[in-house]
């Protein structure tokens, strides 16, 4: 990387980071490849991030680390080529369990391009979660690699606290733990909480507080709406699959349309 490009970079990193201000959601209506990338940016995005759901599923694949890691990075270097704007990949897991791999990942996003990441906390196999210790490791090498980069890497930590149990069964307890994991991963070197699965009002509202790192919230069924979240004092606002889903419903009824 040329001086002149590890300045954009860094220069990039430091706004993706400006835009997350609590009750000032930065909405990600999350991309799966260049095309959908440039269509968000010209929607009026101030940054894309991809799904990796979604990315998986348009290339034939399905999602927890069954894309090949070779592709996704590809995949990210061309969405980095189309934009003028931070991008942000979700590298799923990182792709492998003992913290050197997971550095090694990150170390290959930024390569690729990326200001950010989401590393989430659970197996990719089967959704269970990790022990904290062990993500802790795995947190603090993708901070290293990024720090030793001297980029303003912005790694989102997710928990998957809320996906062990349906919504209806979240409680505080389960917040408390999740708030555990948070602090853990603050003091790693994450830069931000995703709490995907989470909808109840007065948990979102309890997490936001308490969180040492700005708060994500996916959208989804049951979620409050953007003004809600938004004065519950959330940070930033993601889609996952549901833009990519979204698509598809649109290209499967046209195409049943035209080909009756």
């Amino acid at each position: 990387m040329t001086r002149q490009d590890s300045t954009a970079r860094q220069n990039a990193a430091r706004q993706f980071h400006s835009l997350h201000v609590r009750g000032q959601p930065l909405v990600l209506f999350n991309a799966w490849d260049a095309g959908s990338a440039r269509a968000i940016a010209t929607a009026g995005a101030k940054a894309i991030a991809t799904g990796s759901w979604s990315v998986a599923a348009a290339n034939g694949f399905d999602d927890g680390e069954r894309f090949p890691l070779p592709l996704a990075l590809d995949n990210l270097r061309r969405i980095v080529a189309a934009v003028a704007l931070p991008v942000t990949v979700d590298l799923e897991s990182g792709y492998g369990d003992v913290p050197a791999a997971v550095g090694a990942t990150v170390a290959a996003a930024l390569d690729a391009g990326a200001v950010g990441c989401n590393l989430e906390d659970s197996f990719p196999a089967d959704g269970s979660l990790r022990d904290v210790a062990g993500h802790v490791a795995r947190l603090a090498a993708a901070r290293r690699v990024a720090d030793d980069a001297g980029i303003a890497f912005f790694i989102n930590a997710r928990t998957d606290v809320f996906f062990q149990k349906p919504a209806a069964a979240h409680d505080m307890a389960m917040v408390e733990a999740a708030l555990d994991r948070a602090r853990a991963y603050a003091d790693a070197g994450a830069s931000g909480l995703f709490v995907p699965g989470l909808v109840a009002d007065n948990l979102i509202a309890r997490v936001v507080d308490a969180s040492p790192r700005p708060v994500n919230i996916m959208a989804m069924p049951g979620v409050p709406d953007r003004k809600r979240l938004a004065e519950l004092g959330v940070a930033r606002i993601s889609h996952g699959p549901g833009p990519y889903r979204g698509a598809m419903q649109w290209l499967t009824e046209a195409a049943r349309i035209a080909l009756a």
